[in-house]
């Protein structure tokens, strides 16, 4: 067990791409925590995904030991956190494990949108924050100018922030020095009785589920009987170890530590993120406060591509949930696509993620439906009902108003593009709320709907600023506006999987391009099929498909017209019954391009 003053934990935070895993990388290397020769890049990102996109999606940790220059050991306990707004829940969980925070910013970029949000986060836990400024090995790189922005947007004293460049580790001494001199050592007292709190869980093939833990009060052994306070399920202790960054078994874990433990827990439903740990026979008196549960803010449809394989996708989702605390799931059916999952995310690069794991890991082939929001139905007896998808929407007569969720978005911007963004958002049913100025950059603070959101504002802001933008959100709450469900007809049959929730005032424009789409991709029949998009009983919008024509009047040479005529006239009342009765196969490639073009 480590002396208390002698532990340091800490995690790093920054936005996307400014370097916070090639930091923890030369960390790693620095204090020979690992030999170089099984050295690699990204060394905490586990997963392929991560390894491909550059990002960090799952926060992971790291013990280090460290030898500072009066010679005493440290022992550095490292969270490695996503920049990534959609994994913002991961960064909240793992700031409250930990003391301190190494705020790195890109000193070629300046201060962006996300860092801004986990600086809040961080200052929000009581952290104690080191800003760090990164890649000064680049030509671009501005490090006063840097530091300067750092005071007067977040407002920490950036004078002495650490110039390091974490790809030829320049400056990286001078890091474990200052975590060791400026970051506050953990609190706790090792006779208490044990209270730790379980950081995260997931599904290991091999061990079952491992419970990472942080030791705040007492001593947890191999073999103690330990309670989780929230669901009072009773666990044995079997294995107990730290990260470095392969698994490594110790015999204790003490106050202010952090690791994992194994205790046969068959179902990660019984490790809920978030709970406090204790000794089954000696309590501790009050658990920790927990973390706010996570709220999904996009659903969508996931349905298999080939229905029989409905079991297996069942199974790909539940192991992802038990890795994800985040990503909520129920069962749905669908009369165009089958059997299949309503899934709920924390933005569109989480669903894609989870997505791409099923698809990869599991080998499942996805469909997956329009993204959508949880609108808010009030009927006329005061009643309010969620509604998830906009195939559920009840009867018009008796739903009195709809609520739609809002976010107060915020956009860093360079000055040149500023028009454009305004334009974007103003398009987006937008309401600006704050604009000013930040050392020759805009900050514009907007209210804008959750729904316009979700397809692709995020490419579109990326596009019209040539990837200069950046972009964070918070949820603010619902509000109330014209909002209307779209249905779209196929021969005069509603298609489930392509109706949605839009304002009136876009209702026609939007139904418009959906039937002109549907027309290009639904194949010809023997028959007529006309497309429409209809709003209640009333038709906005409507594309006919002309039928295929088998020439009958061929045989005719010569003689009265009224021969012609009285063929045409039976083939048209054969096309008028076939369309009765006729069945219109929407291909699923028509589903997934008109899904896909539904915010152009």
């Amino acid at each position: 067990m480590t002396d208390l003053a002698h532990i340091r934990n800490f995690s790093i935070v920054a936005h996307i791409d400014h370097g916070k895993s090639t930091l923890a990388d030369r960390l790693i290397q620095s204090t020979g925590t690992v030999q170089d020769r099984d050295m690699k890049e990204q060394m905490l990102d586990a997963m392929d995904i991560e390894r491909e996109r550059g990002i960090t999606i799952k926060a992971n940790t790291v013990r280090i030991d460290y030898k500072a220059q009066n010679g005493e050991i440290y022992v550095l306990n490292l969270i490695d956190t996503p920049g990534h707004v959609d994994f913002a829940y991961e960064v909240s969980r793992s700031m409250r494990a930990v003391e301190g925070s190494l705020l790195v910013v890109d000193s070629t970029q300046g201060v962006e949108a996300q860092t801004l949000a986990n600086v809040y986060q961080a200052i929000d836990a009581g952290h104690e924050l080191i800003p760090v400024l990164n890649k000064i090995d680049l030509p671009a790189s501005e490090c006063d100018r840097v530091a300067e922005q750092i005071e007067d947007v977040i407002g920490i004293d950036a004078s002495g922030a650490i110039r390091v460049s974490a790809k030829t580790g320049v400056g990286i001494a001078e890091t474990l020095e200052a975590i060791v001199a400026h970051l506050p050592a953990p609190t706790g007292d090792a006779n208490a009785p044990l209270k730790a709190m379980l950081v995260d869980s997931w599904y290991d093939s091999y061990l079952g589920v491992v419970v990472l833990v942080r030791i705040m009060d007492g001593v947890l052994k191999r073999g103690d009987r330990i309670r989780m306070m929230q669901n009072g399920s009773v666990h044995g202790v079997e294995r107990i170890g730290v990260f470095r960054p392969k698994m490594e078994k110790v015999e204790s874990l003490g106050p202010g530590e952090i690791g994992f433990i194994t205790a046969s827990i068959k179902q990660v439903r019984d490790t809920k993120v978030g709970d406090t740990i204790t000794h089954d026979k000696a309590p501790c008196a009050t658990p920790l406060p927990g973390f706010k549960p996570s709220v999904p803010v996009v659903f969508c449809g996931l349905f298999p591509v080939d229905s029989s394989e409905f079991e297996d996708l069942r199974d790909a989702i539940e192991k992802l949930a038990l890795n994800d605390a985040s990503f909520s799931y129920e069962m749905e059916t669908s009369a165009a696509l089958g059997f299949g999952f309503r899934c709920g995310f924390l933005g569109l690069l989480h669903l894609e993620v989870i997505r791409d794991r099923v698809e990869r890991e599991y080998d499942i082939e996805l469909i997956t439906t329009a993204p959508s929001v949880i609108y808010h139905v009030f009927m006329k007896d005061g009643t309010m009902e969620p509604l998830h998808n906009p195939a559920d929407m009840p009867d018009l007569t008796y739903v009195d108003h709809i609520e739609e969720p809002r976010i107060k978005a915020t956009i860093l911007v360079p000055d040149e593009y500023l028009g454009d963004v305004l334009k974007l958002c103003q398009d987006r049913r937008g309401i600006q709320l704050d604009l000013t100025y930040v050392g020759g950059r805009a900050m514009v603070v907007y209210d804008l709907p959750l729904n316009e959101v979700v397809f692709d504002f995020y490419d579109r802001l990326k596009s019209v600023t040539k990837g200069y933008a950046s972009f964070d959100y918070q949820m603010e709450g619902y509000r109330q506006d014209n909002l209307v469900k779209m249905s779209i007809l196929v021969n005069d049959e509603p298609v489930d999987a392509l109706s949605m929730m839009v304002h009136r005032d876009r209702a026609e424009t939007r139904g418009r391009a959906m039937v002109e789409k549907l027309k290009e991709l639904i194949p010809r029949h023997m028959f007529k099929i006309p497309i429409q998009a209809a709003i209640g009983g009333k038709v906005i919008a409507r594309e006919t498909l002309s039928a295929m024509r088998k020439d009958v009047t061929a045989k005719c040479y010569g003689g009265d017209a009224t021969r012609k005529r009285k063929l045409l006239d039976k083939q048209k009342a054969g096309k008028k019954r076939m369309r009765q009765f006729g069945k219109v196969e929407i291909p699923q490639e028509a589903f997934i391009a008109a899904l896909k073009m539904s915010d152009e």
